[in-house]
């Protein structure tokens, strides 16, 4: 199947979302291709506080539906599809896994970026039931708990920094001696009284229990990398905090990316180095990372595109 559209936006959560329904209303005839994890990672967040509008919180799968409702209501249309392949050539084409094509004059990256993961034993189960990889979404929930903070990079520092506002006690846990840290961060973190480190050590499993459907994590399994001993560690809460990795991969060698892959925009725009292409969200801001900054860059997304639109029909 081949269709046609305006604008032709990939990816979901609030920068896609809000693109859509800035361009819908705009009168654009837009397609979301929301791919596999429709929402993005707020649909892996239990609670939102942080995002105005919301006075008592709502959960993150509830406002991504609430965003997606908004779109449809001015005329976005929703494909659950995953695009892998991209022509950047206008009109751009755009294939999917499902062997369907679109075809479109403007569009829209919102892919997003994914947390880096341990990859172990119980991670996936209590992941925004104890386990977070995001300490400015989710610190509030810890007040005067003990955490552990796992990495050794400039992420693991920062996170374990903020967490100290409400944590009791905070530790690193790391695998190593040495530390990819700055200088400066690994400074800030050494001299915060609440903060300690757990060097030469990882953790092998998470563990917890399920009460009335809801889960708690309460334990993790730690080991020591030189002798192998592995003990069991009751803990608050666990921050992954080994970085975020860009979803640009089908963007590379083509739109501009930095070293780690986030696509790089012309300065206060969304405009990619392919003309007619833009850029929104967590795939081109490594430095925020935030439901509120992804929305905005959506808004102006949309806004660039429609005036580059407006610029090539003019």
């Amino acid at each position: 199947m081949s269709s046609t559209h305006k604008v032709a936006i990939i990816g979901s959560g609030p920068a896609g979302f809000t693109a859509a329904i800035y361009a819908s209303r705009a009168g654009f005839d837009v397609t979301i291709l929301e791919g596999e994890k429709p929402g993005g990672q707020l649909t892996i967040t239990t609670d939102v506080e942080n995002y105005p509008g919301y006075a008592d919180g709502i959960m993150g799968p509830e406002m991504m539906e609430i965003f997606r409702k908004q779109a449809h209501r001015f005329g976005a249309k929703s494909k659950y599809e995953h695009v892998n392949k991209v022509s950047f050539e206008r009109p751009f084409k755009l294939e999917t896994e499902q062997g369907n094509e679109y075809t479109a004059d403007a569009v829209i990256i919102a892919t997003g970026a994914s947390a880096k993961l341990l990859g172990v034993k119980g991670e996936d189960t209590y992941m925004a039931h104890g386990v977070s990889a995001c300490a400015t979404c989710d610190g509030f929930f810890f007040k005067n708990e003990e955490l552990y903070v796992v990495g050794g990079g400039d992420t693991a520092m920062e996170e374990a920094t903020f967490l100290t506002k409400f944590a009791s006690k905070v530790t690193i846990v790391h695998r190593r001696q040495e530390f990819r840290a700055s200088n400066i961060m690994l400074e800030r973190a050494r001299k915060n009284p609440k903060i300690d480190f757990m060097l030469d050590t990882v953790i092998d499993e998470f563990k917890g229990s399920e009460t009335n459907g809801l889960k708690k994590l309460e334990t993790v399994v730690l080991r020591d990398v030189n002798t192998n001993e592995t003990r069991e560690q009751e803990i608050g809460g666990v921050f992954i905090g080994i970085g975020h990795r860009p979803n640009s991969d089908l963007f590379r060698g083509v739109i501009d990316t930095d070293d780690t892959g986030y696509i790089l925009t012309k300065p206060g725009t969304t405009y990619t180095n392919v003309p007619g292409m833009f850029a929104c969200g967590d795939v081109q801001d490594s430095v925020y990372r935030q439901a509120v900054t992804a929305a905005g860059s959506g808004c102006m997304a949309a806004i660039d595109a429609e005036r580059w639109l407006e610029a090539q029909e003019g």
